[in-house]
């Protein structure tokens, strides 16, 4: 897929949105990051949040697991350091700089990867998910929670004109399922789960597996 985000744009636009991130998406993206945490936990064990950003997750995960949290902004980052420090989080393997489509880790290093808000806001998102996969422990999960465009109709026509405005905010509207099937036809995962998230269904929880 052609790549219509730009690395350092899309850092350089959430190191503008990092001082008042928490009071702008928090309450927006609260539910899906209950659902991903949720998810997370049925699994448990040593998790990778790509996209940790203000460290709003952090919290919510079990004391016993051990949580590696990355994100390409470092003003996002060093919100979520101050996070962990104020609520005395000990669980929090690490916090770190770090491109989703390159991820420097070993293969199968985790046994969860959560992604929140993330594969509509990467260059290209199919390398970040194939990331996902390699580090991810065969019988491990990858969960997203992410917008899912339209395929068609005047509402895919309206996210196709927006994206000009949204990639220059650090992220894209137009992301079809259709993307997500092609990759994962591709892929050595298999869907585990799709749901619409309250209120509105705008976003979603997506659970894949990756095999044995």
């Amino acid at each position: 897929m052609v790549a219509d985000l730009d690395r350092d744009r899309v850092a350089a636009a959430y190191g503008r949105w990092a001082p008042i991130y928490d009071v702008v998406f928090g309450p927006v993206f609260s539910q899906g990051r209950r659902a991903a945490v949720a998810a997370a936990e049925r699994i448990g064990g040593r998790i990778l949040e790509v996209g940790v950003g203000t460290g709003l997750s952090l919290g919510q995960y079990a004391a016993s697991d051990r949580i590696v949290g990355i994100d390409i902004s470092e003003p996002m980052l060093g919100k979520a350091r101050q996070r962990v420090q104020r609520l005395g989080l000990k669980n929090i393997e690490t916090i770190a700089v770090m491109d989703a489509e390159r991820l420097e880790f070993p293969d199968a290093a985790f046994d969860v990867v959560v992604a929140q808000y993330v594969v509509t806001a990467v260059p290209n998102p199919e390398k970040a998910l194939d990331e996902f996969v390699r580090v991810v422990k065969p019988g491990g999960e990858i969960v997203l929670t992410s917008r899912v465009g339209a395929e068609t109709g005047l509402r895919g026509v309206l996210e196709k004109w927006l994206m000009p405005v949204t990639s220059r905010l650090g992220w894209r509207t137009e992301f079809p399922w259709k993307r997500y099937e092609e990759w994962a036809a591709r892929s050595p995962v298999r869907l585990l789960e799709r749901r619409a998230l309250p209120p509105l269904g705008h976003f979603w929880l997506i659970r894949f597996g990756k095999d044995q």
